[in-house]
This record gives structure tokens, C-alpha cells and sequence, in this order.
């Protein structure tokens, strides 16, 4: 596809990821709106890079109501939807498991993103195009110890994404699911604070390259899922 002129939706926008992949789709040209559940760090963020603010939660189904509503208003079009918002937590052993956790995590990572991914289906069916970028994790490729919360939500994303894929290739929409590993992030902390750079780990910005990139390949073809490692963390 090409990047100019068309538009963008990107959850959880306000910091790494998903700020950042913003940020490279507004340099190249597009039209992006992100979203938050902070309102003066997505404004602030927003205003920073040249995005649209929508205000919300994507764990509240009324909120991706609200979000579509306000972003087919400001763009009256859609062309492709980055599902990026995700927490993680729940670090814990199998016999320290709890329910709430469960829902916290999956409230986002998995029913937030499928609901939002619903909305962007509807439209794209009926245009016969568009695209659609998971963000999901290498916890989602291997299980690890203390991880099953988090991990398990991330293999439900990228079962939801397979799912897609199979129904709506006839469609002419793209599914891709993006796979990092650690990236230097404010993900996790609960204080939600950016952590420093370190030299030999990912940034937001390797990520927000590769969603970039493979979104930039012909509508012809499509990555159905791709995993970026840093070269070496240790």
C-alpha cells in the first residue's frame, strides 16, 4: 500500500510502539489517528507527532464504538487499523493464579483487540480492501516460566490472527501480526514511565520499521507474520 494519503488507526499511541509507528506513518505522508486511556499523555503525544487524539479505552466496548464513530468522522475513510494496545503483569506461578488478572490482561490484549478488529472488518468488507497489524509478542511464539497470563493472551492473538487471515484474504484485507521481543518500553511499568535506551535491545522505532515495511509491499502480497530479535541482548 502506499503510506501518503492514506489512513491510520493506532491503538495504545501515546508511547513506544505504538507512538512511534505513528509517528513514521505521519513522516510518510499518512493520516493517523491514535488512541489512549491517559488524555493528557495522548494529547500531548498526538500534538507532538501530528496524529488525531481519540480518547479511549479499548477494553470498553462503548469506547471502540466511540472511536470509530470519531475517526470515520475526521477521515471518512479507513485503510488500515494497527492493533497495538496491549498490557502485560500477571507474572506468577501456575498455583498463584487469579481470575481478575486474567480478565485485566485479556480485557485488552485479546477481547479489545478483537473487538476493535470487528470494526474495521465491517468497513473493510465493504470496500473490498484494507489492512490490518496485530502487535503481538515472542510470548506469543513460546510459553516461559511464570508467563501464562500474558503469554497465553498473546498465542489467542495470534490465533485470532490466523482466523482472520483465512477470512478475509477474499476480501482483499491484509492480516499481519507482528511478533517483537523485549523492546525498551514503558510496557509493564506500572508508573508507565519510558525506560532508557539500552544499546543493545530494541527501540520502538525497529518495530514501527518493520509494521511500516511491510505494509509498504503491494497490496498483492502480504507478510502474514513476521518476529524481530535484537541481534544480541546479552
Amino acid at each position: 500500500m502506499n503510506i501518503k494519503d492514506s489512513t491510520f488507526l493506532v491503538t495504545g499511541g501515546s508511547a513506544g510502539i505504538g507512538k512511534a509507528t505513528a509517528k513514521l506513518l505521519v513522516e510518510k505522508g499518512g493520516s493517523v489517528a491514535i488512541t489512549g486511556r491517559d488524555k493528557l499523555k495522548l494529547e500531548t503525544a498526538a500534538k507532538e507527532i501530528g496524529a488525531y487524539p481519540i480518547h479511549a479505552d479499548t477494553a470498553i466496548e462503548s469506547d471502540v464504538k466511540k472511536t470509530y464513530e470519531m475517526f470515520l468522522k475526521e477521515f471518512s475513510k479507513l485503510d488500515c487499523l494497527i492493533n497495538n494496545a496491549g498490557i502485560g503483569g500477571g507474572w506468577s506461578e501456575i498455583t498463584q493464579l487469579e481470575m481478575k488478572v486474567f480478565h485485566d490482561v485479556y480485557s485488552v490484549n485479546v477481547f479489545g483487540a478483537a473487538m476493535m478488529a470487528n470494526e474495521a472488518a465491517k468497513i473493510f468488507k465493504k470496500q473490498n480492501r484494507g489492512n490490518i497489524v496485530n502487535i503481538a509478542s515472542t510470548a506469543g511464539t513460546k510459553g516461559f516460566a511464570n508467563g501464562t497470563v500474558y503469554a497465553s493472551s498473546k498465542f489467542a492473538l495470534r490465533g485470532m490472527t490466523q482466523c482472520w487471515q483465512a477470512e478475509l484474504r477474499k476480501y482483499n484485507v491484509r492480516v499481519i501480526l507482528v511478533n517483537p521481543s523485549e523492546v525498551t518500553t514503558a510496557f509493564g511499568n506500572e508508573e508507565r514511565k519510558e525506560r532508557p535506551e539500552i544499546k543493545n535491545k530494541l527501540r520502538p522505532i525497529e518495530i514501527a520499521h518493520t509494521i511500516v515495511s511491510a505494509l509498504e509491499m503491494d497490496d498483492r502480497g502480504f507478510i502474514p507474520e513476521v518476529t524481530v530479535w535484537a541481534t544480541n541482548p546479552f
